[in-house]
This record gives C-alpha cells, structure tokens and sequence, in this order.
C-alpha cells in the first residue's frame, strides 16, 4: 500500500467505513458534485448586495467611488492618483482603451502590467457583496498581471455585475462561460499576510492599494 492509499485507508476507517471504497459510494459524490447543491445562505444575502460590498470594503481598506457612468471613470482615475501623490501614469484592460485618458493628464498604456508598472487597471467578471471580493478571470484581454503586479490596482465594478454571495459568483461563472478558466482569482482589498511573527504586512503578495469604481 502506498503512502497515499494508507492515509486515505485511515481517514476512511476512522470515519467507521471498511474496505475499500463502493462504487455506489463513488456514483453519489459525483452526483452530488455534478449538482452543484447551494450551502446554507447568510441572512444578509436578502439585503442590497452593492451595499454590503461597500461595507466589506471598508473594513478590508478598500477604497470606494461611485460614478454616474463608464465616461466619468478617467476623471475618478485622475482624482484618484492626485489624492495618492501618484505618477500619471497607468497600464489597463483593453475595454478600457477608449476612454479620454488624454483629457485628464493621464498616460493610458493598453497592455498587460509587467514588473516596473506602479498603476493596473481592470475590470472584474463580478463582484461579491458578501464578502467585499472582485473575482477576476484570466484570458489575453483580461491579464491577471493587471491585478496582481503593480502597487495600486483600480478595479472598474459595474453595479449591475454584483451578485450577494460566492454562490451566486460560482453560479454566474457556470451559466456565462461553464468550466471556470484556469486563472480564476479573487481580490479581497490589499495583499496582507501576518505569516513573519503575526505581524500584518500590506502588500506582501499584491498589490498594497486597491480602489474600486463602481459604474451603472
């Protein structure tokens, strides 16, 4: 018996099953996996999904705005990094290309973000009242390095792509697209870990600013 096949022999005897596994036992886990069953939903997942996000977002110090539409995103970009003593200068989604970057100062380069960028800008797929989090999916015109390279991520949010719960994210992803794509990631405000001495560390793995605009 391999190492593996003796550790999942232990979990399964103490688990008060003997033998090996039935293939009737494997029939119904995959049954019940095929079915996708929802878990128990929170009682504030019958409330205003937006205003619980903007709640989680303050309390993960993810800074929030809101526009009146998509053409007043490059003036919050602008008032955005003035605030934050930043260069203007940003790389982004190609969606986002088109805007009157010119107009508000700003150097708008329409790639994936590389190592030396300061500011990303993207979108998300949605975004999840529940717990404050932007689930983002990797393709060639949604690079994930937009996300994760520079110091400062912008994130573009349209209120009508917010959902109450992750289960509603999961949801959405499998009637839109089916099997998820394999750099399927979600943001919750700035990177922290506390892994050195239980000591919060901002921005050890991402970025250490992140700021939504929220759109129509």
């Amino acid at each position: 018996m391999s190492a593996r096949e003796n550790i999942l022999a232990r979990i399964r005897g103490q688990s008060g099953k003997a033998g090996a596994t039935a293939e009737g036992e494997l029939v119904a886990v995959r049954s019940h996996i095929s079915t996708h069953p929802r878990g128990p939903v929170p009682t504030f997942a019958m409330h205003d999904p937006v205003q619980h996000f903007v709640e989680e977002c303050a309390r993960l110090t993810t800074t929030i705005t809101e526009v009146a539409g998509l053409a007043d995103v490059s003036r919050e970009v602008a008032r955005y990094i003035a605030s934050a003593s930043l260069q203007p200068r940003c790389v982004g989604w190609p969606e986002f290309a088109s805007l009157d970057w010119q107009a508000t100062g700003i150097e708008y380069d329409n790639r994936p973000a590389n190592g030396d960028d300061l500011i990303g800008i993207t979108g998300c797929f949605c975004a999840i009242g529940e717990t404050g989090t932007l689930l983002l999916l990797g393709a060639p015109d949604t690079p994930k390095s937009t996300a994760l390279l520079p110091e400062t991520h912008i994130c573009i949010v349209k209120k009508s792509r917010m959902v109450a719960t992750m289960e509603d994210a999961f949801a959405l992803m499998r009637s839109e697209i089916g099997e998820p794509p394999r750099a399927t990631f979600f943001v919750s405000g700035p990177s922290r870990t506390a892994d050195i001495e239980q000591t919060i560390v901002i921005g050890a793995h991402g970025p250490y600013r992140v700021h939504v605009i929220l759109t129509p």
